[in-house]
């Protein structure tokens, strides 16, 4: 079995990542409520940067890995 790279700054950069607009604004992406970020999935993730990190975001809660991100607050 091959083991894929795994980017520690880009998990660490996610932990600190802030939603930039609308009702949640200011909020750290992984604390977005889970329907909000479902509701992306449904209608549509933004383009670039955002919208590949929300993806990653609504992987991590749909799987229930919001735990992986505890030793990261705060840093």
């Amino acid at each position: 079995m091959t083991e894929l790279p795994f980017d520690h700054d880009a998990l660490r950069e996610l932990a600190r990542a802030k939603m930039p607009f609308g009702r949640y604004a200011g909020r750290l992406l992984i604390d977005l409520p889970e329907p909000y970020v479902v509701w992306f999935a449904r209608e549509g993730f933004p383009e670039g940067k955002l919208g590949d990190q929300l993806r990653t975001i609504y992987e991590i809660k749909v799987n229930g890995l919001e735990y992986l991100f505890t030793p990261l607050r705060g840093r």
